[in-house]
């Protein structure tokens, strides 16, 4: 096939791309917040009527929650090549807080940076953008390659932002037509997804491991109301000052979670990763320093890299209570709460981790206190196979169109649905993305590299190529 020509195809056409995106991206799919509902339908159907323009059959897929954009695309005629399962997602983080950005999120901007024009827009990187590479990538092999070379099935979701919660669901129902004796010409073979970052602007990167995780949210009630603090201060417990107690005790002075069992199931970094890892051409102090930081801090006996790679973490992500207002209340709150989070790696459970940790709070209450523990969701973490023959295909795929060897590499994020393809459907996952640490995901004026999405659609319209060429099995 002529990849050439799709190629050129992709670089003639670059600016027309980018008005595509920017078009998908003044629609402002939030997924967390109820307003936007109509919204997130909205950037579901216009991803779904563009890929039913370039022969794919596509629908919208009711959930409990954001219907799924649900595609297919048999391939040319005669194909018995691998059938790949491409996934991403529409919906975006909330803009808040507005003030902070440059332009309005939902109106793309495309400004001048260190490496060239960025565009500007909440979902630039996370997901809409690096969707468009693959969608570009389909869209100019069926222009100028003879069509697409593949046999391929999208599930795009609109829910990866708020967990993806019912994305489990809509597997095992959809699973028939993925792996199962409805899969249209083959079941799928393997998943590709495209929600990850590159090594830096120059160096693509494959990801072969993602961090699990569990979100948590803890109420710890005390009085039946708030009371003064002349009066009742040190003589009842004060639900504030227990919870934040409580929370300096979760971790030791070697920064070591104290969960009891924590660590058990723990699969350790092979000596061979941490060897890589430490080859890698790594700037600390540039990485921190993105974030306003000079100095690292984490697990004792860790690097940075592998601390975020390969080792798990617990935060607190939020805390409440008591009066914030202007001015003075000399109040005993009767109630505070906290979310957190723990990110996990290969091995651990997070079923286990979230029954400890609610034994372990219960252990820690003062005389008086209750507490109440909510689930906000969890994802196990992944791990894929690197000796995988399309994992061998992505790499020559990615040095012919990036120039590069490609740096195999984990993450320190998550994606909960990823582990799902393993569970619920049997397929490894290739992690391929075309982010940066500095895209200020899930901050204000987050922005996606053009040289960046350019890379990424000749990147995938390689890739499609010598997949197509894998034997099945």
């Amino acid at each position: 096939m002529n990849t050439s020509a799709v190629l050129n195809y992709l670089d003639s056409q670059f600016d027309a791309s980018v008005e595509r995106l920017s078009d998908w991206l003044r629609i402002p799919s939030v997924s967390t917040d109820p307003a936007f509902k109509p919204d997130c339908r909205r950037a579901a159907q216009w991803l779904a009527d563009d890929l039913q323009s370039m022969g794919f059959t596509a629908s919208l897929r009711d959930t409990k929650g954001h219907p799924v954009v649900f595609a297919h695309h048999p391939g040319p005629e005669g194909y018995d090549g691998p059938h790949l399962l491409f996934y991403g997602h529409y919906d975006v983080q909330p803009p808040d807080p507005l003030e902070l950005w440059d332009s309005p999120p939902f109106d793309p901007a495309i400004v001048e940076g260190p490496h060239g024009k960025r565009l500007v827009a909440r979902g630039a990187v996370d997901d809409k953008g690096q969707v468009m590479t693959f969608v570009e990538a389909c869209r100019a092999w069926n222009k100028a390659g003879g069509g697409v070379p593949c046999r391929i099935t999208c599930v795009i979701e609109g829910e990866e932002e708020c967990g993806s919660v019912n994305m489990h669901e809509f597997l095992e129902q959809a699973r028939p037509e993925i792996v199962g004796r409805d899969a249209p010409g083959s079941p799928c073979d393997f998943a590709v997804v495209s929600d990850t970052g590159m090594w830096d602007v120059n160096t693509p990167a494959i990801t072969y491991s993602l961090r699990g995780l569990v979100y948590l949210e803890v109420f710890l009630h005390g009085p039946s109301r708030d009371l003064h603090s002349g009066l009742y201060g040190g003589c009842v417990p004060n639900p504030i000052n227990e919870l934040a107690r409580i929370i300096g005790l979760l971790h030791d002075g070697d920064r070591r979670i104290t969960l009891p069992g924590f660590y058990d199931d723990v699969l350790p970094l092979t000596k061979q990763e941490r060897e890589a890892w430490a080859e890698l051409d790594f700037d600390e102090k540039e990485f921190l320093g993105e974030a306003g930081l000079s100095q690292g801090y984490g697990e004792k006996g860790y690097s940075l890299l592998e601390r975020q790679w390969g080792r798990p973490t617990c935060d607190v992500n939020g805390i409440k209570g008591g009066y914030i207002g202007q001015g003075a209340k000399t109040v005993i709150s009767s109630s505070a709460s906290a979310k957190i989070s723990f990110r996990l790696v290969p091995n651990q459970d997070p079923k286990k981790i979230a029954a400890a940790f609610r034994k372990w709070i219960e252990s820690q209450l003062a005389p008086g206190c209750r507490v109440e523990v909510v689930d906000h969701g969890i994802g196990r973490p992944c791990l894929t196979p690197i000796d995988h023959p399309a994992m061998a295909a992505a790499r020559a795929a990615l040095k012919q169109a990036m120039g590069r060897d490609a740096v195999l590499m984990r993450s320190g994020g998550s994606i909960p649905i990823v582990e799902g393809f393993k569970s619920i459907l049997g397929l490894e996952t290739l992690l391929i993305g075309f982010g940066l640490n500095d895209d200020r995901v899930h901050s204000p004026n987050e922005k996606f590299e053009l040289a960046c999405f350019r890379n990424g659609q000749r990147s995938h319209a390689v890739l499609l190529n010598r997949l197509a060429g894998l034997k099945r099995g």
